[in-house]
């Protein structure tokens, strides 16, 4: 048996390696490589440096709304503005002036006005002027190709190709370089600039991709698009006013010298939106600009060869194998299981660290195979040990089995003396949640009825608490009590106390069909969480004791779940839970709602309105108008809080400051920007 036993993991590194590598060749782990690639995207790109020479004019929309006020002009504007934007970067000495505008349609201001924006572009002697062009698919026999006006492409010196080029995900990771659609040759948007350029070649890292039949490269993504230089479309056009006046400008030619600008739409509703590495709403444009400051920098995302990937697949597999060989050597049980989790955590984290480390370097190696391949080979050798071995078999099942428990149960089994009263003080994350409008929801409804909506809806919500680590304190009714940190510790307590309060706001959502079922209409939960210190333990008597906590901190908690209803939110946090999830790497997008002197204190807390990236994506243009008025509310000139909450009513908390600005104003009181709570 040990002779055979020695050979052992020789045979489960081989057929894993076969495995692994068949899966990888069969596209059966396409999806989820596509996401460990965006994932080492995404961590690798802050730590990258942009291109100082690519600089972007946005139009976005403080733009739209200046030129409006300032010049009379109607969407879309004259497209003779785009020519004096041009010969503002020409006199400059420019190196390009790009436009991510399709100009296909003729001027709404009459051919005299394409014509304008033409003659500034053939008018121009020290700018290379680029217009965009898009054709609708490569599939058919003979594609559409959209161009822009005669006028204005006879103009420009090229005409661009915006095509994207989307993964089976359909996320842009690449961009084509040229295309030859209809016999004739489009070059891409990101490349126009520096075709002519006689190291093109040189500096391209292209493959051939045989589906899509078209020359593309792998680009390495640095953030978002706002890391570059950037202006105003306004800034520009009121630079060109000063200038022309013989007044100082904001901006000079000069600054646009040598760059290789992009004139982009920016505002809500403008601009094109497609999914990057980066984030799903990110904008189309970003892909051009990507691309050429790739190839500026010479950034450009290279595969390393086939026999690589190979060899490492090889590699984890035969490490995978023998690293539980070698822990199966250990004379006792908990070394086994200690020296089982330090080598499989050992053998991921290196493969992480070499993925991560030649991704730094612009080198991509296949992540999940080898990964596969590692966990297959180390999970059948510690299995087979399992099976040989009735005393280790014994070991692992007790041992995993503690792992079920929860935390409170594991801690007193392993110390009983966690049964007597008393408690400690400790810096905990503290939810406090309730149903809106519960009690007129539940009076339609039979006791036996009500039980059963309360239970699928307490149900939900627990799971997801203790998914998150959460301890339960108590229901109440419908609401609910929970707190992180305690008694098993948990360092980004904040940061999973948000996590939940997200997690339980969608799953309602996903259940909105199930409560319009049952009640008419769907439920929705307010929640409002604090972090700080409270005193947390057995509490009551020697007969009867819940574990709970008790104190300010915990009172705070509760007095935010019922701020919601005064600002119009359901989600609300303390500063105090934002710093610290900040601190642990939190993603959440926090909008500052304001100062608030709750019920029952003095001083005034700051509050936040926690939520999704992509949420705050949706709603960026109601954020930053509440933004501003919430400024002016700060500096208490309420009647200019009011006029900017008014355009913003959509927006519920700029709802309710509107209303909170007019009682002011109506009583002639002034709250030197703090909201006074009126209810707990």
């Amino acid at each position: 048996m040990k002779k055979i036993k020695k050979f052992i993991p020789l045979i489960i590194s081989v057929l894993v390696f076969l495995l692994s590598f068949g899966l990888s060749k069969t596209g059966a782990l396409e999806f989820l490589e596509l996401k460990s690639y965006d994932s080492r995207m995404k961590f690798s790109a802050p730590y990258r440096t942009t291109s100082d020479d690519v600089i972007l004019v946005i139009v976005d929309q403080d733009s739209i709304d200046k030129a409006t006020e300032k010049y009379g002009w109607s969407w879309p504007w004259p497209r003779e503005t785009w020519g004096k934007i041009y010969n503002f970067m020409d006199q400059g000495n420019a190196a390009s002036c790009t436009y991510d505008i399709i100009f296909s349609e003729p001027s709404v201001y009459g051919p005299e006005d394409d014509k304008a924006f033409g003659n500034y572009l053939s008018e121009g002697t020290n700018t290379k002027s680029y217009v965009a062009q898009f054709w609708n698919s490569r599939k058919d026999e003979k594609a559409k190709i959209t161009k822009p006006v005669t006028e204005i492409s006879n103009g420009a010196t090229f005409v661009s190709n915006t095509t994207s080029l989307k993964d089976s995900d359909g996320i842009i990771r690449r961009s084509r370089i040229s295309d030859y659609v209809n016999d004739e040759n489009l070059v891409y948007m990101a490349f126009a600039p520096v075709m002519d350029d006689e190291a093109f070649d040189e500096k391209i890292p292209s493959y051939y991709d045989r589906k899509n039949g078209t020359d593309s490269v792998k680009l390495t993504f640095k953030g978002d698009i706002n890391r570059y230089p950037r202006y105003s479309a306004m800034e520009v056009l009121e630079s060109i006013d000063s200038l022309n006046a013989g007044e100082e400008a904001f901006l000079e030619p000069e600054n646009f010298e040598n760059a290789h600008v992009f004139v982009i739409y920016y505002a809500p509703g403008l601009f094109d939106i497609c999914a990057s590495p980066m984030s799903k709403v990110y904008p189309g444009a970003g892909i051009a600009i990507t691309g050429l400051d790739n190839y500026l920098t010479g950034d450009f995302m290279r595969s390393v060869p086939a026999i690589i990937n190979i060899l490492i697949l090889l590699i984890f597999c035969f490490a995978g194998s023998y690293a539980s060989f070698i822990s199966s050597r250990q004379k006792s049980t908990l070394k086994i299981l200690l020296s089982n989790i330090g080598l499989f955590l050992t053998g991921i984290l290196l493969l992480l660290i070499l993925a991560n480390g030649l991704f730094f370097a612009k080198w991509e190696i296949l992540f999940l195979p080898p990964c596969l391949g590692f966990i297959l080979s180390f999970a059948a050798n510690a299995t087979t040990d399992y099976v040989l071995e009735g005393k280790q078999k014994r070991f692992i099942k007790g041992a995993f089995s503690q792992y079920l428990s929860p935390a409170v149960i594991n801690q007193l089994i392993a110390n009983p003396d966690g049964l007597k009263l008393g408690g400690e003080k400790r810096n905990i994350s503290i939810f406090f949640s309730d149903v809106q409008s519960f009690t007129t929801l539940s009076e339609g409804l039979e006791p036996e009825e009500l039980t059963d909506l309360l239970n699928v809806y307490l149900s939900a919500m627990t799971s997801i608490i203790l998914d998150t680590g959460g301890t339960i304190d108590k229901y109440e009714g419908d609401a609910i009590i929970a707190f992180w940190n305690a008694p098993a510790d948990i360092p980004d307590h904040s940061a999973k106390a948000l996590e939940a309060a997200v997690l339980c706001q969608e799953k309602l959502s996903q259940m909105e069909s199930f409560f319009v079922n049952k009640v008419g209409r769907p439920m929705w939960t307010r929640i409002g969480i604090n972090t700080g210190n409270a005193v947390v333990g057995n509490m009551g008597s020697e007969k009867r004791f819940d574990y709970t906590m008790f104190g300010d901190s915990v009172n705070l908690a509760s007095r935010l779940e019922g701020l919601n209803k005064q600002f119009g939110t359901y989600l609300m946090c303390s500063a105090a839970t934002k710093k610290q999830a900040e601190e642990c790497g939190c993603k959440l997008y926090f909008r500052e709602l304001g100062k608030v002197q709750v019920v029952g204190k003095t001083e005034a807390v700051q509050i936040f309105e926690p939520m999704t990236e992509e949420t705050a994506g949706l709603k960026k243009a109601e954020l930053e108008l509440f933004e501003k008025g919430l400024e002016l509310f700060y500096q208490d000139k309420l009647e200019e809080a009011l006029e900017v909450f008014q355009r913003n009513l959509k927006d519920a908390p700029s709802s309710k400051y509107s209303a909170k600005c007019s009682e002011l104003l109506d009583k002639g009181e002034t709250t030197k920007g703090i909201w006074i709570a009126s209810s707990k």
